[in-house]
């Protein structure tokens, strides 16, 4: 890995379901890295294809699911980094939950309905732990709930008995019962309401700053990610075409997805803003348009949009860390101002919503 401080690095990571002619392309070549202690979100519409990625990095994915190419490095601290996607089941197995976890998007689906809480957070410790006594590992049971706010005496619950919000703060203590240096998230918070949601993720930053793991964050709200993670990368029709840190990302998107999606949330605070939403539909990955996938939505499509792919490509004169796949940004053409990597000025105190 030429980036020492990258605990996750996926380099040209592609996934389709089917093979052959007939094969849905659901992923395409996309790179992405995750550093010590980052909190990266990815962000996109319902079959942008942040699921399947997720999947495909954790070898979680089931057929007709296909990884067809690809690696996934991830760092270990006894040895060389590891590509996930050539390990056998042996190392995976050693690496899931204790290195690498996953945080599922439906909380009463991924616990098991006829088991107590207690139970399966036991089975998740004694499964790489096995030396720990009966004692021992009720102990840390009560510790890991206690970390997601949820009282002791709730281990001898079964997982009908909580509320949407406890689940998912047990499948977070679940996650973490191993302390591992990566926590995948998939839309953790999007069936609860905005308080518990909000609780979730105020309980989520603090764990982060206190045991320093990693967050792949998952979701198609992007205005929740401003305020959790620190770098956004947007997805759409399976590949990446943007990525900047959270604020730069928010303040002055220079894809017109990206742009698209800022205006589909209201603003916070300052003057009210009507959103704009973006037109059509998602396109079917079976047949997806030629070109720019987003093309037949975007508002500033070009002639060339229509016929070439853009490749993700870093910002000329951009920020650090900032890339975008765009015709518009292909340095022999000046994007309109609103695409530009210029954020606005914002006056001291301004929320997010006010920089909208």
């Amino acid at each position: 890995m030429s980036d020492q401080e990258a605990v996750l690095d996926i380099q040209g990571l592609s996934v389709d379901y089917g093979v052959g002619a007939d094969a849905v392309h659901a992923v395409v070549d996309v790179s992405l890295r995750l550093a010590r202690g980052e909190v990266l979100g990815l962000a996109g519409e319902s079959g942008s294809g942040k699921s399947t990625l997720a999947y495909a990095v954790t070898r979680l994915l089931r057929a007709p699911g296909v990884i067809t190419g690809g690696q996934a490095w991830f760092a270990v601290d006894d040895g060389p980094a590891v590509d996930l996607m050539a390990a056998d089941a042996h190392q995976l197995r050693k690496l899931r939950w204790s290195e690498i976890s996953v945080v599922f998007q439906s909380a009463m689906h991924a616990l098991n309905p006829v088991m107590r809480i207690g139970r399966q957070l036991s089975d998740v410790i004694r499964a790489h732990r096995p030396g720990l006594s009966s004692s021992e590992l009720k102990q840390r049971a009560v510790r890991l709930l206690g970390l997601v706010g949820i009282d002791g005496d709730r281990l001898g619950s079964y997982p009908h008995e909580l509320s949407g919000g406890m689940r998912q703060r047990v499948m977070i203590a679940m996650a973490l019962a191993l302390e591992p240096k990566v926590v995948i998230m998939d839309e953790p918070t999007t069936a609860l309401d905005v308080v518990t949601q909000r609780e979730i993720l105020e309980e989520l930053i603090g764990l982060r700053d206190r045991l320093g793991f990693s967050v792949l964050f998952i979701t198609h709200d992007l205005s929740l990610l401003i305020e959790l993670a620190d770098s956004i990368a947007v997805m759409y029709a399976g590949r990446l075409v943007e990525r900047a840190p959270a604020r730069t990302l928010f303040d002055s998107p220079c894809h017109p997805y990206t742009y698209g999606l800022r205006g589909s949330f209201p603003a916070l605070s300052g003057e009210r803003s009507r959103m704009t939403g973006i037109p059509g539909s998602p396109p079917d990955l079976r047949n997806v348009p030629s070109g720019c996938a987003f093309h037949p939505r975007c508002g500033y499509a070009l002639e060339q949009c229509r016929h070439d792919t853009p490749k993700l490509l870093q910002l000329a004169g951009g920020t650090a860390d900032r890339s975008v796949a765009c015709w518009l940004h292909d340095g022999d053409r000046t994007p309109p101002a609103e695409l530009t990597d210029h954020p606005p000025v914002v006056e001291a105190g301004n929320t997010v919503g006010g920089a909208a």
